[in-house]
């Protein structure tokens, strides 16, 4: 019998952890992963987008994961994402996460070539096959990784019997709904756009994994708590107030990402770094901006909570 109910809630993506020297803080790791056990969320995404996962080696995706798990003591639930862009190296990443012992591995289709459907399935069962005593979850973000989800495919991966459900990132509300109606009950969705959480929930998401929770996941938690209560016009003035919020980090010359580490600098005390390059760093200009979205969070959890 599957245990779906660890990944049913609100679980962040986990932001990269930099040093003054740009490389993988191991301190910064362990102190976020602390932190979001003191927020009380359900787990943590890593390695993801929001963990610029496109820009880390290998060797930087198993120092962030070791100490994730170092830290996290058994207080989350942890998915890792461990695709990269060729087979052999998310096989290795996908073994290395299984031995710390994560609930899940995730992976996005390789990206760049557009590859049938058939060598998509085969490589996602590669990697699962290397973490055969995992849960399996598929990224579906074809904004991004340029190749969609389709029922067909959606189809082939249920054969595999560690595939346990689908982060879906795809803008349309309604995918949410198809991927639920064909898989059923013993498959969780997870909703993806942040902007769209309380929609997600709503039409079938049982479980949600965003790029913006870690900077503000009171509010949704907030927002959660009120779509189980089904008390829906209050869950959607919270769900207004974080998307405003998320517009104005959206609005600067630097990398989102850039902004959501200063302003956890400011409003939690935490030292992760910047973005890694070619991710565009903030600017001088760029911190009025932070020091705004800062305080509207602020403003917000005193309204809300």
């Amino acid at each position: 019998m599957r245990n779906l109910e660890k990944y049913k809630g609100v679980i962040p993506a986990f932001y990269a952890c930099y040093d003054e020297e740009g490389n993988i803080s191991p301190e910064g790791v362990q102190a976020l992963t602390g932190y979001f056990v003191e927020k009380g969320v359900k787990g943590v995404y890593v390695n993801g987008s929001s963990g610029e996962c496109i820009y880390q080696s290998v060797e930087d995706k198993k120092i962030v994961l070791e100490n994730v798990m170092k830290a996290a003591q058994g207080k989350l639930t942890v998915i890792a994402h461990v695709a990269c862009n060729n087979t052999k190296d998310s096989m290795e990443l996908a073994r290395h996460a299984e031995s710390l012992g994560v609930d899940a591995i995730a992976a996005i289709p390789p990206i760049y070539f557009r590859l049938p459907e058939h060598a998509i399935a085969q490589y996602w069962n590669d990697i699962s096959s290397a973490a055969p005593n995992t849960d399996f979850v598929i990224y579906n973000i074809p904004q991004l990784a340029g190749v969609a989800l389709t029922m067909n495919l959606f189809a082939q991966m249920r054969k595999n019997p560690r595939v346990i459900g689908v982060k879906n990132s795809s803008m349309p509300v309604q995918d949410i709904q198809m991927f639920k109606a064909e898989a059923g009950e013993d498959y969780v969705i997870f909703n993806g756009p942040d902007e769209q959480f309380i929609s997600g929930r709503v039409i079938g998401a049982e479980g949600a994994i965003g790029g913006t929770y870690g900077v503000m996941p009171e509010l949704f938690l907030k927002m959660d708590e009120y779509v189980r209560a089904n008390e829906l016009g209050k869950a959607r003035e919270i769900q207004y107030a974080a998307d405003a919020i998320i517009y104005k980090m959206c609005s600067a010359h630097g990398n989102m990402y850039g902004v959501i580490k200063a302003i956890l600098k400011i409003n939690e005390n935490l030292e992760l770094g910047g973005v890694r390059k070619p991710l565009p760093a903030l600017t001088e200009a760029d911190m009025a901006i932070v020091e705004e979205a800062a305080k509207m969070i602020r403003d917000a959890k005193e309204k809300y909570l």
